[in-house]
């Protein structure tokens, strides 16, 4: 079957619109005209609106900003005494270690223990003269600081020069102007003492006492001289009524205003770090003869020039240490736990109270090449700085007051020769 022939091309031609058609067209014209126009003058059309918008909420609450205290870690309730693991506590180690920290027979001429230079019985375990005595015949120089929490801290003395509490004893004990007793005849009196004997074999399994581990046991025991029931840490377990309302100003200011919290934070209340504070010297060191020669004395034997053991006039603190001239007069930051008992305060107790320390602070510190650039005048009033005493207080606990234990006698050797 053919397919019918296409008609003629004359018969496909258009017939022109009407004038109705006309119109319509014109105006869909001069409308798209109009809009391209406008789009150029207002620049691109915004997005549409989704289909279903949401319905409007409250806008979000914006996060506070960060305060002062944020920058630093908070203040905190203490954790479990760390104990190291070449040491471990065992109750009568610890017990061992009391009796030793009130031997006197554990220095030179039998006459100092370290109870002498931090007692026990009045619950500050720190000296309460500005520079702690030294053995018979000569002086210290520096204030003898509290043992409470030392447990905790990173390193030990003002300058940091003992790494652990096994070092800082062996100072105490064998150093020229403290304990002044040689290692092996501390070890040959404890061999004398048959209830030392007993209680080394018992603790160490040794035969007889050794030096070494006598460090132990204090270091041990001294560990165990731990801040208790302090009204801040119920405080912070949510006792509204632990601290006055005075202290709780403190509180505010001490971690804002005051900026106490840049070197006083964390739950032992210190960065365990060192700064200079500008703090007054000690006139001892240029007034008195027995302190003029110890002050000599530590230069030369902490490594200080030639130079610096003829000129010096200040306690170069952290610079023994390092040899840095930037950490000159730098001394380690104190935990403020119990800081109530421990007066007086600094690396030479300048300061008698709380309240001067919070006044000085107040004045941006003292005059020192290397002083912190976080110390600037406060400008405190006097009831602000009332109420930061009043948080520093509500910081002291049960006060720890320990008396002195009997302590085994000598016995002579029954060599059985009659």
């Amino acid at each position: 079957m053919t397919a019918a022939p296409e008609p003629p091309e004359e018969t496909r031609v258009r017939r022109p619109p009407n004038r109705i058609e006309f119109v319509i067209l014109f105006g869909i014209v001069l409308l798209l005209a109009t809009l391209l126009v406008n789009r150029f003058r207002s620049g691109p059309a915004p997005a549409a609106p989704s289909a279903s918008p949401a319905p409007p909420t409250t806008a979000p609450t914006p996060e506070p900003p960060l305060t002062f205290a944020s920058e630093f870690p908070p203040l905190a309730p203490l954790p479990e005494v760390p104990y190291p693991p070449d040491n471990p506590y065992t109750p009568e180690k610890a017990e061992l270690g009391e009796l030793l920290y009130f031997d006197t027979r554990m220095s030179g001429d039998g006459s100092l223990s370290c109870n002498s230079c931090h007692p026990a019985s009045d619950g500050s375990w720190g000296i309460s003269s500005p520079i702690s005595f030294g053995y018979p015949g000569s002086t210290h120089w520096r204030n003898a600081s509290t043992i409470i929490n030392s447990a905790y801290y990173a390193r030990l003395n003002w300058d940091g020069s003992a790494t652990s509490i096994e070092k800082q004893n062996h100072g105490a004990w064998t150093g020229a102007v403290a304990g002044n007793v040689d290692s092996a005849m501390a070890e040959e009196r404890l061999a004398q003492i048959p209830e030392y004997v007993r209680r080394f074999n018992e603790v160490f399994g040794t035969e007889y006492p050794a030096y070494t581990d006598a460090l132990k046991a204090v270091a041990t025991f001294q560990r165990t001289i731990v801040s208790q029931d302090v009204p801040f840490d119920a405080f912070l377990g949510g006792d509204e009524g632990a601290l006055s309302d005075e202290a709780k100003r403190g509180y505010a200011l001490f971690i804002g205003e005051a900026k106490c919290a840049a070197c006083h934070h964390g739950p032992l209340i210190s960065d365990d770090s060192f700064h200079s504070l500008g703090v007054p010297e000690y006139s001892g060191f240029e007034d008195n003869a027995l302190n003029q020669i110890t002050f000599r004395f530590e230069q030369l034997a902490k490594g200080a020039t030639e130079d610096l053991y003829a000129s010096a006039t200040q306690d170069l603190g952290l610079y023994y240490i390092t040899k840095l001239e930037s950490d000159i007069g730098k001394f380690r930051t104190p935990g403020l736990r119990d800081a109530c008992y421990t007066a007086p305060y600094m690396h030479n107790g300048a300061f008698g109270t709380l309240e001067e320390v919070v006044a000085f602070y107040n004045e941006g510190g003292g005059e020192s090449p290397n002083k912190a650039a976080q110390l600037q005048p406060l400008g405190l009033s006097p009831q602000q700085q009332s109420d930061l005493v009043a948080f520093l207080t509500s910081l002291c606990g049960e006060r720890l007051v320990l008396e002195a234990p009997d302590l085994p006698p000598y016995e002579t050797w029954d060599s059985g020769g009659g």
